[in-house]
């Protein structure tokens, strides 16, 4: 008898046991009651009636990442990719999660997958590049629109590495090659048809600078000479004022008939000097003649000068 009531006691507390759950923070248990889904425990200390009731799945509410291997996948232009990435999800409905689909997490990667391929499919081999967070969107954007009816939210979606065949690596350096060639091309003709242009504005400005400079010595060097001249005749003017006053005081006209008869016999004594051919006077043996015939011209001059004066 005491044997039962120990075995008995023995199973009661093994039924509390088993009918006693704690249920960790973010995590949910699907209960089933009789193989039927009964609800959902929250987190904390939960009673359960034993055989009746059972726990049939247990999801975790935190965001989980999960790897979605390496594949192949053909671009828009016919090149084949091989492609990785990883996935964040979230169960946010566990009823749907554990009825909606056998093993969701299996599920969900293979719908990435699947996803990837499709979207890879509608862009050229560049665009796959240069669109990488455009592509991860509509990643995530089509498979949450699958994954509804699985109580899973895709959180986002991250490629991880793109790799090209070989072949196509080495035309992308060549391409990329040529591309930085040609921008250093550009640069150093810029660089050069700056140059030119800087030294022809440089011979420009100093072709314009010297004509200035010439123009300007000539302008004051022809200003120079105009008031030389000017100055000269001026002089020149007052000589003949002084010269006309001179010759209208008493004894001026013998002074000046003396002056002319001495420049006359200078000149006439210069003669054989600048040229070898000479014209003498007939009355060479009498100095007084031509002398006379210096003051009848000298006095012609002047006859001449008082007749344009009266008139």
């Amino acid at each position: 008898m005491e044997i039962l009531l120990l075995a008995l006691s023995v199973i009661i507390i093994i039924g509390l046991v088993s009918a006693i759950k704690i249920v960790p923070q973010q995590e949910a248990w699907v209960m089933e009651r009789l193989g039927k889904f009964d609800g959902v425990l929250e987190p904390g200390l939960t009673m359960i009636i034993p055989i009746i009731q059972r726990v049939a799945y247990k999801h975790s509410l935190k965001e989980q990442a999960i790897d979605v291997h390496a594949q192949t996948a053909i671009s828009n232009d016919n090149v084949t990719l091989l492609i990785d990435g990883v996935l964040y999800i979230k169960i946010l409905d566990p009823k749907a999660a554990s009825y909606g689909v056998s093993n969701p997490y299996y599920a969900i990667s293979q719908l990435a997958q699947t996803t990837m391929r499709s979207e890879i499919g509608k862009l050229k081999l560049d665009k796959t590049f240069e669109e990488r967070e455009t592509l991860n969107h509509l990643i995530v954007t089509s498979m949450n629109q699958a994954a509804t009816n699985w109580g899973i939210q895709c959180m986002r979606y991250e490629i991880k590495d793109i790799q090209p065949p070989k072949t196509i690596l080495q035309a992308m350096e060549l391409q990329v090659a040529a591309e930085r060639q040609k921008r250093a091309d550009i640069l150093e003709s810029e660089g050069k048809r700056q140059s030119q242009i800087n030294i022809a504005e440089g011979e420009k400005a100093r072709i314009v600078l010297n004509s200035e400079a010439a123009l300007t010595d000539k302008v004051n060097r022809a200003k120079g000479e105009a008031e030389a001249i000017v100055c000269v005749a001026e002089a020149t003017a007052k000589g003949i004022d002084v010269v006309a006053a001179s010759i209208k005081k008493n004894g001026g006209t013998e002074a000046v008939s003396l002056r002319v008869a001495e420049q006359y016999v200078e000149a006439f004594g210069k003669l054989a000097q600048k040229s070898n051919t000479i014209l003498l006077p007939a009355n060479l043996e009498n100095p007084s003649g031509f002398i006379a015939q210096a003051m009848t011209i000298f006095d012609r001059l002047k006859n001449t000068k008082q007749t344009d004066s009266k008139d």
